[in-house]
């Protein structure tokens, strides 16, 4: 969601600066800055980009530089008169000038006519925010793709992992039977064999990650899927990457062995690479 715009015009008397910027939120949090003049048109501006860039924290600025002569602030003559007329009846030798000086910073002597939105103005005005979300969408179509092959590697190294994981098995299982047998044999007591196949089996059934192999191996198929899609995914991606590292977590409190448990630290790390980006994802 992090991006940039700008677009400039110059019209006839005016420059037109649009500025847009944008950081990673679960939401829409759109804060506007803009001359007080078009602040009627905001309602309208603000849906017009809700509707372009759908979420994150975005900063939209509108400048409006003046480059002519004209200017709204005028000089209100008959209030300067009205102070000068009063200070001479007060002091009737005083310098005309020190009096104008003195006139000029008392209270109403300058009006600033408010500006009428001009519908011709606006329209150019439109055609430069336009431009400005363009050029942020650009920015992020761009870090899209670049997101989207880091997903995709790094979704194959947590299934390439897995593999790794999964060869383990075999050892993992001897292991486990061997270590049981080995305390039940320090017990220096006689079993009932068939009722210790029976405890062991259970037991075993227990460690088996068959089901999270399964469960995480859709996940990681289901994130492609939604990373291919053309809708809006972020929110998708996040939901299922956090079902993805319940398998993970369950996975290493399963696996009884030092170097699967390894292994599901690696996966555990891609992972949490994947959920700090899938923060940036519309």
């Amino acid at each position: 969601m992090t991006g940039f715009g700008k677009a400039s015009k110059q019209l006839a008397t005016k420059k037109i600066t649009v500025e847009i910027k944008s950081l990673n939120s679960k939401g829409l949090d759109l804060n506007t800055r803009m001359p007080s003049a078009y602040r009627e048109m905001e309602l309208g501006l603000r849906n017009q980009i809700a509707h372009e860039l759908e979420r994150g924290k975005v900063d939209f600025s509108l400048y409006i530089e003046v480059t002519s002569e004209e200017t709204s602030t005028k000089i209100n003559a008959p209030i300067v008169k009205a102070y000068i007329n009063q200070m001479l009846a007060i002091l009737p030798e005083a310098d005309a000038t020190e009096l104008m000086k003195m006139a000029v910073r008392m209270p109403d002597t300058l009006k600033t006519e408010r500006e009428e939105i001009n519908e011709d103005e606006w329209k150019e005005i439109q055609l430069v925010i336009n431009d400005a979300l363009a050029h942020i969408k650009d920015f992020r179509k761009t870090e899209g793709l670049s997101l989207e092959a880091d997903f995709v590697k790094r979704i194959e190294n947590i299934r390439n992992l897995m593999q790794q994981a999964i060869s383990f098995d075999p050892e993992r299982i001897a292991n486990v039977k061997e270590r049981l047998r080995n305390a039940v044999a320090e017990l220096e007591t006689t079993i009932d064999e068939n009722r210790f196949e029976q405890e062991l089996i259970y037991y075993i059934e227990k460690l088996d990650i068959t089901e999270e192999k399964v469960r995480l191996g859709n996940h990681l198929d289901y994130f492609i899927d939604t990373l291919n899609s053309n809708e809006a995914n972020g929110r998708k991606l996040g939901f299922i990457a956090q079902e993805m590292g319940r398998e993970i977590n369950t996975m290493g409190s399963k696996s009884n062995h030092a170097e699967m448990q390894k292994i599901v630290v690696q996966m555990k790390d891609e992972l949490e690479k994947i959920k700090e980006q899938v923060l940036n994802v519309l």
